[in-house]
């Protein structure tokens, strides 16, 4: 593979030509592209001998157009940021680009990139910062690490880069595909029939649903996508689509297909209640009166797979939340026996039923917790599907 190693100036520059040796041991091609910064840490001959070529670190030496970025673009198959201060990950999630590094990390595709995070246990804790990294991981770049140990203020705690190996090691596994095996997911609404034209319904576009659909696609998984009434279409070659319109026919095809997948997203807007009786004619209005509606309780999928998950499947579970959004949202976690939960809240601006954009909160069953930015719903749905499997 052709590697453009990037590094910026933090404590941990020192480790790049390490990564470097790492990395041509392997069998990989690699070339180094540094800031100003970096280069008070560790030098261009350093750089240029373990890497045996020419370092990238200005912008317009040596090309009078400036378009090295171009070029180092086209040539490089990944770009590997490492150390990725906390400046580097706030310029790219910002699309700044006022030097060499900037420059071409902008000019690389998202997915082509693997950031090595390294900095202060405080920077690192920063909601700026966690806000940026989820932005770029929702683009599609990866991470690896950072590490706890031992930092270069004198404290231990998280933001210490991962090692070489580790670094190397990752750049292997992203060789691979990102997600395997059959996914489970549902989308959209359920109607529940109340006479041959009248249903109790919801809001639901399946607008989520259909981009994490999308997501696991693109990421390598094979997906089983069951979907309420939408508009919406899919075409990409591993998703297979199953139409339902009930809660229960949502049912039957989600239990029939859980023990043969990996894991599920159940993203579908479920109608907790049907009518007791559908009629098969238009019910006729009588009088003056009222009409009373009897419901009954629609199957609980979420709960059902939950209580039939084995080991090795990851389940997945959604919540609409209007108020004690975080509350709620864990107790339905451990109550639905999940891994996972997205949290949504319709006091979120922007985040619901319909629209193009979310803003989630993925709670996981250890206890970590992880929020998004308002993002689109293709860019929410690749951040669920790097967070979860």
């Amino acid at each position: 593979m052709r590697i453009i190693v990037g590094i910026t100036g933090g404590i941990a520059a020192y480790k790049a030509p390490e990564l470097v040796r790492q990395l041509k041991k392997r069998g990989h091609e690699v070339r180094c592209a540094a800031t100003a910064h970096a280069l008070e840490f560790v030098t261009r001959p350093t750089l240029e001998t373990v890497s045996e070529a020419p370092l990238y670190c200005d912008l317009f030496a040596g090309n009078a157009h400036g378009t090295e970025h171009i070029s180092l673009k086209d040539w490089a198959e990944l770009l590997v940021v490492a150390p990725a201060t906390a400046n580097i990950i706030g310029k790219a999630a910002s699309g700044i680009a006022d030097d060499a590094l900037s420059t071409l990390l902008l000019a690389m595709a998202p997915e082509r990139v693997l950031l090595a995070p390294a900095m202060n246990s405080q920077m690192w804790a920063h909601p700026a910062v966690q806000r940026n990294l989820q932005q770029l991981k929702a683009w599609g770049m990866r991470t690896v690490g950072p590490a706890e140990g031992a930092l270069a203020c004198g404290t231990n705690g998280p933001g210490r880069m991962a090692e070489p190996t580790e670094i190397a090691d990752a750049v292997a596994n992203g060789e691979r595909k990102a997600v395997g095996g059959k996914w489970l997911v549902t989308a959209g609404p359920t109607y529940e029939k109340i006479d041959s034209v009248r249903f109790i319904g919801n809001y639901s576009s399946g607008k989520m649903g259909f981009a994490l659909a999308e997501a696991l696609a693109e990421a390598g998984a094979d997906v089983e996508l069951v979907s309420g009434p939408t508009h919406l279409t899919v075409s990409h070659p591993r998703i297979r689509r199953t139409d339902v319109e009930s809660a229960r026919e949502m049912y039957a095809a989600a239990t029939a297909l859980w023990p043969t997948c990996q894991g599920a997203i159940l993203s579908a807007a479920v109608a907790d209640y049907r009518p007791a009786t559908q009629a098969d004619h238009k019910l006729k209005k009588q009088g003056s009166d009222g009409m009373t509606l009897e419901l009954v309780q629609n199957p609980d999928i979420l709960a059902t797979l939950g209580s039939s998950k084995q080991t090795g499947q990851r389940l997945v579970g959604f919540a609409l939340e209007t108020n004690d959004e975080l509350q709620n949202a864990e107790k339905k976690l451990q109550r639905k026996n999940l891994d996972y939960i997205v949290l949504n809240s319709l006091r979120d601006a922007g985040a619901g039923f319909g629209v193009d954009t979310n803003k989630v909160t993925i709670l996981s069953a250890d206890g970590s917790r992880t929020e998004s930015p308002l993002m689109s719903k293709r860019e929410i749905a690749r951040l669920i599907v790097q967070e979860v499997t």
